[in-house]
């Protein structure tokens, strides 16, 4: 796809096109374009923000799954939790436990035992 193909897929979608928004989050999902997932995230793509948490998953980016579970993501804090345990990051599930999840304070209790 050209530069100018994909600028006008952009215009489509920034003027609400969802067949326009599904192409460039399919795109920038095969690219593994961070960036464009999270402007596309950002502009209330839950697609968008589906494939952005499973790209940060796969990417081990703690930082991203951070920033979109504390902007109230579920699915980003599930799996913050999951990366946080494969990797024994006792401070990151702490710091889940202490504002309230469950399941965070179960793993760590197991990784602590």
């Amino acid at each position: 796809m050209s530069d100018s193909d994909l600028n006008d897929l952009r215009k489509r979608a920034d003027n609400g096109d969802s067949d326009a928004i599904d192409e460039l989050v399919e795109l920038a999902g095969e690219r593994g374009d961070m960036n464009e997932l999270r402007r596309l995230s950002n502009a209330g793509s839950a697609t968008a923000t589906d494939q952005l948490i499973e790209l940060a998953g796969e990417l081990g980016d703690m930082n991203e799954l951070r920033r979109l579970s504390n902007a109230g993501s579920a699915t980003a804090t599930d799996q913050l939790i999951e990366l946080a345990t494969e990797n024994e990051d006792l401070g990151e599930l702490k710091r889940l436990a202490d504002a309230g999840n469950t399941t965070a304070a179960e793993q760590l209790a197991e990784l602590t035992e």
